[in-house]
């Protein structure tokens, strides 16, 4: 290992978190740091983030299938339609991350994401906040935990009804949906997400977006 890079029997450099777990290699190597779109898909990052809030991320991986049934595949207006009753349901089942602030958290999440809708919805709201530049990260100590866009994208969906979003989880969001490419400069998946230059500028210029991002 150098540089908290692992080159695996396959020949290709990976951060060491991806390097061994299986099922984190095939995350790392297929999913994390690609961009989603679409309403659905991004409530369910941020969702599965905020679960992951204290724990390890292969924890939630591997709970995701449960958590796509019991949440409806992460369709807001059927999560928003929780009862406190599928509440205590969601408490008794040990396939999922049983923590009632998070369970309620969630609920309260696709309330919002609703609300959004009539002002362009939660994928134009998140994506407005991509940077100008990305990291470009040697070592995992040179990747940053929250950033000035982390921390005013936090604010704001608190602003409007979020909860469980602080800036360490929208960095974290941040990273897995593409906003930011923190893919450790000798990884081989650095740069695949296509939106960012090796020097770290966009290859697309982050899109103006027209958001009331209120006071922030």
């Amino acid at each position: 290992m150098r540089d908290g890079i692992v080159v695996g029997e396959d020949g290709l450099a990976r951060p060491a978190w991806a390097a061994t777990d299986a099922l984190l290699r095939e995350y790392y190597d297929s999913e994390w740091g690609m961009p989603v779109r679409g309403e659905r898909a991004v409530f369910e990052r941020l969702s599965l983030e905020a679960f992951q809030s204290g724990l390890s991320w292969a924890a939630v991986l591997r709970k995701r299938p449960a958590f796509r049934e019991l949440f409806h595949d992460f369709d807001a207006d059927a999560v928003a339609a929780l009862t406190d009753d599928d509440v205590e349901r969601l408490m008794q089942d040990a396939r999922i991350i049983r923590n009632r602030r998070k369970i309620e958290a969630t609920r309260t999440n696709a309330r919002a994401t609703i609300a959004l809708r009539e002002e362009g919805g939660l994928e134009r709201l998140v994506w407005s906040y991509r940077p100008e530049r990305t990291p470009r990260p040697r070592t995992p100590e040179d990747v940053p935990s929250r950033s000035e866009e982390s921390v005013a994208l936090s604010k704001e969906l608190r602003r409007r009804g979020f909860a469980f979003v602080g800036p360490t989880t929208m960095y974290a969001l941040m990273e897995a949906i593409g906003i930011i490419d923190t893919h450790l400069v000798g990884s081989h998946r650095r740069g695949a997400s296509g939106l960012w230059h090796p020097d770290g500028t966009p290859r697309d210029a982050p899109a103006a977006v027209a958001v009331d991002r209120g006071a922030v």
